[in-house]
């Protein structure tokens, strides 16, 4: 269950994440109140102990806020920057979270081809990650059958082009539902596994996205 505000360790986190450039400039607490908006939109689907993973999590969001006001959340936090990956597997040592999350320091083409990750997450979490395609083509590998893609749009984004049917098709991949205030957010379900052809080898998808 969410916590009423978010622990002050972890928002100390974020507020250095934030000092260093790492979170953009608005307001802490709207940064904060948008994460949380990932897995309320999404809490009624998914099980009590669920297992997410962050796509590109850069200083921590959404991943750590959902982690540190879910206590049954299982969280994976992904980075292909080192040095990101790095500051937030000391971070959660401190806070004590390190027990139920873990942190992966690698290109997401790659984790998605790891035969113990792929098809193993209940929910992905992408605030930033990329262009649609791309994000769509890392996300869906290493979802399990039926489960769950939160992606944030800008806010003037409808569903359609960003989210065209047949290209998310291709993965697996249907839209579930939406949301446009306060912060645009869309839902994919896992409908189908990921064909194994996905993801292509790293780098290809932004260079040639399916859609």
């Amino acid at each position: 269950m969410m916590t009423d505000d978010l622990d002050p360790d972890v928002r100390a986190i974020l507020e250095e994440a934030q000092r260093h450039g790492v979170i953009g400039r608005a307001p802490l607490a709207s940064h904060i109140a948008q994460a949380r908006a990932f897995y309320l939109l999404v809490e009624d689907l998914l099980s009590e102990s669920p297992r997410v993973l962050d796509l590109g999590t850069g200083g921590g969001l959404p991943g750590l806020v959902i982690a540190a006001d879910w206590s049954g959340v299982n969280m994976t936090l992904l980075d292909g920057r080192s040095s990101r990956a790095a500051s937030l597997s000391s971070a959660l040592t401190r806070v004590h979270l390190d027990q139920r999350v873990s942190v992966i320091s690698e290109r997401a083409e790659e984790t998605g081809r790891r035969p113990e990750l792929r098809g193993s997450f209940d929910l992905v979490v992408a605030r930033g990650f990329g262009p649609p395609a791309v994000t769509a083509e890392c996300a869906a590998p290493l979802l399990r059958l039926g489960g769950l893609l939160v992606v944030s749009d800008p806010p003037e984004g409808g569903v359609n082009p960003r989210w065209p049917v047949e290209g998310c098709a291709q993965l697996g991949l249907v839209i579930e539902r939406t949301q446009r205030q306060p912060w645009a957010l869309t839902v994919l379900r896992q409908v189908s596994l990921c064909p194994p052809v996905y993801p292509r080898r790293t780098g290809l998808p932004l260079k040639r996205p399916l859609f």
